[in-house]
């Protein structure tokens, strides 16, 4: 596991996101609403039981403002946010790498995040990336889906539900076209 040295919560369009960062300024998690802010907290204390919850540093506090823009429908897609991927197995690395490319407002499916990897085969495993996605929604895993634009899983809480509210606020155009992948 990544090494946290802090985390802290905010509110947004969707509920109580969480964020955690290293010492080097990096983001090492990001959480996705949990049923209410008591819950949200209790996860990011799980997965960060090291990391002290705390006040962001300046740049750490423009990256949550930034997401919490983003889930009010101000398209931004993150590129620039540092990860710490430290810990993150490589294929999976390689999903997060192609789905960060997927703009606001776009959709692409698990077959095609398989295909740009050059991996056709692997949509099934590309899900499965995708459902450890411990960035969401700077890795927007919201933005693949099933094959004919079916939500397909989605595991933060609320699940689909969630997953189709977060594209609804982006209005999202469902299927792929050209400059998906700009």
């Amino acid at each position: 596991m990544s090494r946290a040295s802090g985390w802290c919560v905010f509110d947004t369009a969707i509920g109580t996101c969480g964020i955690a960062w290293n010492d080097s300024g990096q983001v090492v998690g990001v959480q996705l609403p949990e049923a209410d802010e008591r819950a949200t907290r209790a996860r990011m204390q799980s997965r960060f039981p090291a990391a002290a919850q705390c006040s962001p540093p300046p740049a750490i506090g423009a990256i949550a403002q930034r997401i919490r823009a983003l889930l009010e429908g101000q398209p931004d897609a993150l590129l620039d946010v540092p990860l710490d991927m430290t810990d993150v197995p490589d294929f999976n690395r390689r999903v997060y790498e192609v789905t960060r490319a997927i703009q606001p407002g776009r959709t692409s499916t698990y077959g095609e995040v398989a295909a740009r990897l050059g991996e056709p085969g692997a949509a099934r495993a590309v899900g499965q990336a995708l459902g450890h996605n411990p960035f969401a929604p700077v890795v927007p895993c919201h933005r693949v889906l099933a094959a004919g634009s079916a939500g397909g899983g989605f595991s933060a809480a609320g699940g689909v539900a969630t997953k189709l509210r977060m594209l609804q606020i982006e209005k999202a155009q469902l299927g792929s076209e050209p400059g998906l992948f700009d």
